[in-house]
């Protein structure tokens, strides 16, 4: 079989490929061949080396696949052969509170997704909708958990409430699909206008154009009659957080899903700007960290319920994993990256 490896970071070009001898499954073990896997910006920071959480080198990267169940361990009562799941991003997470005995993450600490077979614990496995292709299923484990923790998971979201979602990239998207699903009005920003339509097909009411408009709190504010956005989900970082703050309502909450900005990523956010208004305002900032295995359990029986579909940008062959994350190193996707796997023993 072939994996990718992690041999020299700060090079997309030290992702290298090497063959291995299928492993076989211990009694908890399950074998998975993998049929797809999709690339986040969280790949790209353990790459960079500017994750918070250390990649051990020559690791197998890539949190997000999705496959079949080849073979199980003789201890396994969850999953059978012919089974299609995917791998959840936090491999010891199954429910509560994140803590540091369970911060184990595929394609970083842990051997990951991009390999034609992934040997995987049972308890970090989920069954996949079943509507769904194997490239569809792969985006979910990281960019849609990720969206799905934010509008359940503290201050969970009701029909009626607007939501605030910034930019076009796989959390995004999905944000605007399951706030759109619970009945939520969302308010979209995005830099394209070419993606406007888009966005709003996917189930935005609203599309702001952030480059045309600096100061976008102030069309939120218009577009919500003052009251202001009840969720904004923060993936700007510190290019988007001060307008962020400004169009967050009274009482409101901010989820952050990034720590850093994307477009000018050593632009810092002066607090003083800020402070006063959180204060004023009585906002609540709370950082999101994707989410747990039961989490996404409760995600894919939405998914299967109202037929959500994820929306993919691009597929690469296996053969041409590097230029997948070339590409999605320039920004400029709608969607998922998505690599396809097929499997050569």
């Amino acid at each position: 079989m072939r994996s990718y490896h992690l041999e020299a970071f700060k090079t997309i070009e030290g992702i290298q490929i090497k063959e291995h001898s299928i492993p076989q499954p211990g009694p908890f073990d399950v074998l998975v061949a993998i049929k797809a896997v999709s690339l986040g910006r969280r790949d790209l920071y353990i790459l960079n080396q500017t994750y918070p959480l250390a990649a051990r080198p020559g690791v197998i990267p890539i949190s997000d696949g999705a496959g079949e169940v080849i073979a199980v361990g003789d201890a396994v009562s969850r999953f059978k052969p012919g089974d299609k799941v995917c791998g959840n991003y936090f491999a010891h997470w199954r429910d509560g509170s994140i803590g540091p005995d369970i911060m184990d993450q595929l394609g970083c600490s842990l051997d990951g997704m991009l390999t034609e077979y992934a040997l995987l614990k049972e308890d970090s496995l989920v069954h996949i909708p079943a509507h769904l292709s194997w490239e569809e299923a792969a985006t979910l484990p990281c960019a849609a958990l990720t969206a799905w923790s934010a509008l359940t998971g503290f201050r969970q979201v009701s029909a009626g409430d607007t939501v605030l979602t910034i930019g076009s990239g796989g959390v995004s998207v999905f944000a605007i699909q399951f706030a759109h699903m619970m009945g939520c009005r969302v308010i979209s920003l995005t830099s394209k206008e070419n993606k406007a339509e888009r966005l709003r097909a996917l189930g935005a009411d609203h599309v702001i154009n952030y480059r045309l408009n600096n100061e976008w709190s102030k069309e939120v504010l218009a577009l919500t009659e003052g009251r202001g956005a009840d969720l904004v989900l923060e993936t700007g970082g510190t290019d988007t957080l001060e307008q962020s703050v400004q169009a967050t309502g009274f009482g409101k909450q901010i989820i952050l899903l990034t720590s850093v900005g994307t477009v000018n990523p050593g632009n810092p956010v002066a607090l003083n700007k800020i402070l006063s208004i959180l204060f004023v305002k009585n906002i609540t900032m709370q950082p999101s960290f994707v989410g747990s295995r039961l989490a996404f359990e409760a995600m894919n029986w939405a998914i299967t319920l109202h037929k959500i579909k994820p929306l993919i940008d691009t597929v690469f062959p296996f053969e041409e994993a590097r230029d997948a994350y070339y590409y999605l190193a320039k920004g400029e996707q709608l969607g998922k990256v998505v690599i396809s796997v097929s499997a050569k023993s």
